[in-house]
């Protein structure tokens, strides 16, 4: 499966629980941008050095008016240890089915060391504040990553 989303699309609708189990879906964001990031694994070096940056950069996203949710198929266990590990402001969705990752395209075939498997195509999505995606990210830079949503000069 590849992304097969464009700009201007809508965003697809998901609902799925974040760290605390609570369930949040895309019309809790009406009226915000959001980044809709997409990872593979908590605490694994590319996946804590991109929440790190989106963290370190926080400020600037609330301050533009952005919200940020993370996403992978971790469980809300591991999302709040990885959380309060890395002191996150945001919220993880734990996509543990990949039923958010598959509406996004996100969950794919990938390769490592000549070895097939599927997985988490890492990929941000930037929703605005009507639902539509203003833009993809899919080459993400994870050390920063800040820089690729927001440009520098705002």
């Amino acid at each position: 499966m590849a992304i097969t989303l464009k700009i201007g699309d809508k965003a697809p609708a998901f609902k799925a629980k974040n760290e605390l189990g609570e369930m949040i879906s895309l019309g809790d964001f009406k009226g915000k941008k959001l980044v809709l990031y997409f990872y593979p694994k908590d605490d694994t070096p590319g996946c804590t050095a991109e929440a790190c940056d989106l963290r370190d950069n926080y400020d600037r996203f609330l301050a533009n008016g952005y919200a940020i949710l993370g996403v992978s198929p971790d469980g809300p266990t591991k999302h709040q240890k990885f959380i309060a590990k890395h002191e996150l402001p945001f919220s993880l969705l734990a996509d543990d089915d990949n039923v958010v990752a598959t509406a996004y395209g996100t969950w794919g075939e990938k390769s490592m060391y000549g070895k097939r498997y599927m997985g988490i195509l890492r990929t941000t999505f930037i929703i605005d504040e009507k639902g539509k995606i203003e833009n993809i990210i899919e080459k993400v830079d994870t050390k920063k990553h800040s820089t690729q949503i927001i440009p520098t000069h705002l």
